[in-house]
C-alpha cells in the first residue's frame, strides 16, 4: 500500500492505478463501518484509495476537533489489510495553505435544517474538503456512509450541481450487535451511556414499524419513535427527530418513496446521529422493517415531523 502526504505525490501515484478507481474519505479512527466502505469499493472497482484527514473546517467552536481520536498507524494497518492501494494522509497545511480563501456552499434545506442548524458551518467545511479531495484523487466512484444521511445528500447535490465526473454511492450503516450505529465517537461513551445508546436505533425501528401501518403519516412515525426513546433520566438530550425527503431534506407530512427518519441526540458530551428509511414505494406497499422494533419508554421532549421541538410525550 502506498502512503502519500502531498497533493502532487497523490496525483502522480493515483494516475498509475488501474481504473475504475473507488475512493472513500475518512477522518481516521477507523471501525468496521469505514472498512465496509472499502469493501463496497473493492466489489465495484479495480483500485481503491482512501484518505485520512481530520478536517478542521467541519468542526465548530466548542466541538471535538482537538480530542477527536487519532491513531494513524492503526488506521493504515487496517486499510492495508482491507485491500486499499493508496492512502492520502495530508497535513492541514497541505489542504489549507496560507491564503486559502475559497468556500463551497450548498444552499436551501439541505444545509439550513437539522444538522445545519445544530452545527452551523459544518456542511461548508465538509463540501470544501470533499471537493478538494475529489480534485486530488479524481476517482470514478465515491463511497460514503448512509448514517450521515444529510451529509450524503449534500455531497450528491454538490456533485450534481458542479457537474463533477464521479458517481456517489451510499453504503448501508454498519452496526454493533445491539444495533448501535458504528461511529468513531462511540469511544467517548461511558459504560452507562453505552448501555443507553442502542435505544436510539430501537426507537428508529419503532418508527419504521409505524410507517408500515396503512395510512400512516410522518407524524405517526415520529410519535412511535418518540415513545420508544430512552427517557431523560437516562441522560438523553434529544436534538431532533424528523421525517424528511432523503434527497432534499425537506420535512414531509406524508410518506413517500424517499422518506427517511433521522435522529440526533446527546449522551453526556457525545453527540450521536442515526437514521432509517421509512419509505413507502410508489406501489403503496411499505418496505420491510429492518428488525424487531423497540418497546416504548418514558417522557422526554420530542420533535414533530418538521424537526422542530414540539410536545412532550
Amino acid at each position: 500500500m502506498i502512503v502519500v502526504r502531498t497533493v502532487a505525490e497523490a496525483r502522480a501515484a493515483l494516475d498509475a492505478l488501474p481504473r475504475p478507481l473507488g475512493f472513500t474519505p475518512t477522518m481516521g479512527a477507523l471501525h468496521a463501518g469505514h472498512l465496509g466502505l472499502v469493501e463496497a469499493a473493492r466489489s465495484r472497482c479495480a483500485s481503491v484509495a482512501a484518505s485520512i484527514f481530520v478536517n478542521p473546517a467541519q468542526f465548530g467552536r466548542g466541538e471535538d476537533f482537538r480530542r477527536y481520536p487519532r491513531d494513524e498507524a492503526r488506521d493504515l494497518r487496517l486499510l492495508e489489510e482491507a485491500g486499499v492501494a493508496l492512502v492520502f494522509a495530508p497535513a492541514a497545511a497541505e489542504m489549507y495553505p496560507d491564503g486559502f480563501a475559497t468556500a463551497v456552499h450548498v444552499g436551501g434545506p439541505l444545509t439550513e435544517s437539522l444538522e445545519g442548524v445544530s452545527r452551523p458551518g459544518h456542511f461548508d467545511g465538509v463540501t470544501v474538503i470533499v471537493i478538494k479531495l475529489l480534485g486530488v484523487a479524481r476517482p470514478d466512484v465515491l463511497f460514503l456512509g448512509e448514517k450521515d444521511a444529510q451529509q450524503l445528500a449534500v455531497i450528491r447535490r454538490c456533485v450534481r450541481d458542479l457537474d463533477l465526473p464521479v458517481e456517489v454511492v451510499g453504503v448501508p450503516t454498519r452496526r454493533e450487535p445491539d444495533g448501535l450505529a458504528m461511529s468513531s465517537r462511540n469511544a467517548y461513551l461511558t459504560a452507562g451511556q453505552r448501555a443507553v445508546a442502542p435505544g436510539l436505533y430501537r426507537a428508529l425501528l419503532a418508527g419504521a414499524e409505524a410507517a408500515r401501518r396503512p395510512g400512516a403519516a410522518a407524524a405517526d412515525v415520529v410519535a412511535a419513535a418518540a415513545d420508544a426513546l430512552p427517557s431523560l433520566a437516562a441522560g438523553l438530550e434529544l436534538d431532533y427527530l424528523a421525517v424528511v425527503d432523503e434527497a432534499t431534506f425537506v420535512p414531509e407530512t406524508g410518506l413517500g418513496p424517499r422518506s427517511r427518519l433521522v435522529l440526533a441526540a446527546r449522551l453526556g458530551g457525545t453527540r450521536l446521529i442515526d437514521t432509517v428509511s421509512v419509505a413507502v414505494p410508489s406501489n403503496g406497499h411499505p418496505r420491510p422493517t429492518p428488525t424487531t422494533p423497540a418497546t416504548s419508554s418514558r417522557a422526554y421532549p420530542v420533535q414533530d415531523a418538521t424537526g422542530m421541538e414540539g410536545r412532550t410525550q
